[in-house]
C-alpha cells in the first residue's frame, strides 16, 4: 500500500513565493521616482511594442515587471474598473488607491487559490495636485501591498538598485537630474551585466514616461521619446 504524498501548507507557500521571486528576479529592472513636477517611471525597456509603463487613468499610471502576458491581464483589468467606476459614478471617484486594493485582492486569490502565482511585481501611482498628495503603492505577486514614498524599483538585482538610489536620491528634483539619477542607478545593477560591471544603458533602451501635474489637461500621463530623452539626459535639465 502506497504512503499518501503530503506537503505541508507552509511549504507550497514557501515553494510559491520562491517560484514567483525568481521569475521576477530574470527581469530587466523599473524605477519610479518622485520628482518636482510629478511622478517619473523609468524602464529598461528596448521593445517599442511591448510596455512596462502605461496609463491607467486620467492621473494615474501602471508599471510593472515579471512575465508580459500576466502583468498586461492586470494592466487592462484596470484600465476596465476604473472606467467603469468612472462612468458610474464621477471620474474624481477613480483613486489609485482603491485600484490597489483590488489588485491586491486579484494577486492575493491567484497566489492562494492557484497552483501557479504571477511572477510579476507592479506599481501604481498617482500625481497629486502637490508633491506631498502623490501617491504610490507597490504590490507584490502574493498581494501584498506597500505605500512608497520617493522612490521604488522593481526587478532584476533590485537590492543593489535601491541602494544606490538611497545614497543618491533627494526631493526636489528637477526631470533631466531625476532621469539621470534613474539610469544610472539601474546601470549599476550588475547582475545584469555580462562582464559584472556597471552598464552604459542608451535612451534607445529604455522606456520612460511621467505622470505631470503641471500639465494643463487632465490627463497627466506623457511618453517621452528617445530624442527628447537623450536631450535631457545630456543637459541633465
Amino acid at each position: 500500500m502506497s504512503v499518501p504524498f503530503y506537503v505541508s501548507p507552509e511549504q507550497i507557500i514557501k515553494d510559491k513565493a520562491d517560484y514567483a521571486r525568481k521569475g521576477i528576479a530574470r527581469g530587466r529592472s523599473v524605477a519610479v521616482l518622485q520628482y518636482c513636477d510629478g511622478i517619473l517611471f523609468v524602464a529598461e525597456n528596448p521593445s517599442r511594442a511591448l510596455h512596462k509603463v502605461s496609463e491607467i487613468y486620467d492621473r494615474i499610471a501602471f508599471a510593472a515587471v515579471g512575465k508580459y502576458n500576466e502583468f498586461e491581464n492586470l494592466r487592462v483589468a484596470g484600465i476596465r474598473l476604473a472606467d467603469l467606476r468612472g462612468y458610474s459614478f464621477d471620474r474624481r471617484d477613480v483613486t489609485v488607491r482603491n485600484l490597489a486594493n483590488a489588485y491586491a485582492q486579484t494577486l492575493g486569490t491567484i497566489f492562494t487559490e492557484t497552483s501557479k502565482p504571477y511572477e510579476v511585481e507592479i506599481v501604481v501611482a498617482e500625481v497629486g495636485d502637490a508633491a506631498s498628495d502623490d501617491q504610490m503603492y507597490r504590490l507584490t505577486f502574493d498581494g501584498s501591498v506597500a505605500d512608497e514614498q520617493g522612490y521604488v524599483v522593481m526587478g532584476g538585482s533590485a537590492e543593489a538598485i535601491d541602494a544606490t538610489l538611497e545614497s543618491t536620491y533627494a526631493d526636489g528634483l528637477e526631470l533631466g537630474p531625476a532621469i539621470a539619477l534613474a539610469v544610472n542607478a539601474l546601470a549599476s545593477d550588475t547582475a545584469a551585466s555580462e562582464k559584472g560591471e556597471p552598464r552604459q544603458i542608451t535612451p534607445e533602451q529604455l522606456e520612460v514616461a511621467t505622470l505631470d501635474r503641471t500639465r494643463s489637461q487632465s490627463r497627466k500621463f506623457k511618453r517621452l521619446a528617445a530624442d527628447r530623452l537623450s536631450e535631457l539626459m545630456t543637459s541633465g535639465g
